[in-house]
């Protein structure tokens, strides 16, 4: 059985973020459900898969990241609106028996992602 995860790493700071709220979404025909809400813990990652084994289902998703809080938080002064605030990552999961790593590497200028495994 597979399972979908994430992590995030601040790569002005070259560290983990952590505290940063990240929201996960399913994309639908009738629009965007909310599947789950979860805050990076000291390694910038999630305590647990986002979804695994018989929830993950193969489909369209998104992950939302709260970047813009999190180097608000760590004293990062920005102008407003912020260039990088809320990362969407849109993305599909094609075969539910693997594993989905979408990490997101950010500063407040930029971002990346790659899948992982």
């Amino acid at each position: 059985m597979g399972k979908l995860s994430t992590h995030v790493l601040d790569i002005t700071s070259g560290k983990p973020a952590a505290g940063v709220v990240i929201e996960l979404h399913a994309i639908e025909p009738a629009g965007r459900r909310l599947l789950c809400s979860v805050v990076t813990n000291s390694d910038g990652r999630c305590d647990a898969p986002l979804l695994a084994g018989d929830d993950l289902l193969a489909g369209a998703y998104e992950l939302v990241f709260d970047a813009g809080a999190y180097f608000e938080a760590q004293g990062v002064v920005l102008p407003l609106p912020r260039f990088v605030d809320r990362v969407t990552l849109a993305f599909g999961i094609a075969n539910p028996a693997e594993n989905y790593h979408v990490p997101l590497l950010v500063s407040p200028w930029a971002y990346s992602t790659y899948r992982g495994s």
